[in-house]
């Protein structure tokens, strides 16, 4: 079963590639996914890897939380899983009038 790892205070201008290539040395990486900004295209300095097995991750956990790359201690651990934040809000209920 795999394992998928937040990955954050990144250097903005770190690729996939580069944590691809980071995270191999602990083991399989299936996926990386790179979080960027939707309107600039730009890195928000996080990201998620999922290694191939949940020793592969507690290995990457270990060896990557705290080290650096670009500059910046990377912070690792287990993701957590999305929490459902609710939909709608301020625009789109209705309610009250404008007079």
């Amino acid at each position: 079963m795999s394992m998928k790892l937040y990955v954050g205070n990144l250097a903005f201008e770190t690729t996939s590639a580069d944590l691809q290539t980071l995270f191999a040395q602990a083991g399989t990486v299936e996926n990386v996914n790179l979080i960027e900004d939707r309107e600039t295209g730009r890195s928000r300095g996080f990201g998620f890897v999922e290694m191939q097995t949940k020793e592969e991750g507690a290995a990457a956990v270990a060896k990557f939380n705290g080290q650096e790359l670009a500059g910046r201690a990377l912070k690792v651990n287990e993701a957590k899983p999305r929490e459902n934040r609710g939909g709608g809000g301020g625009f789109n209920g209705g309610g009250g009038s404008r007079y």
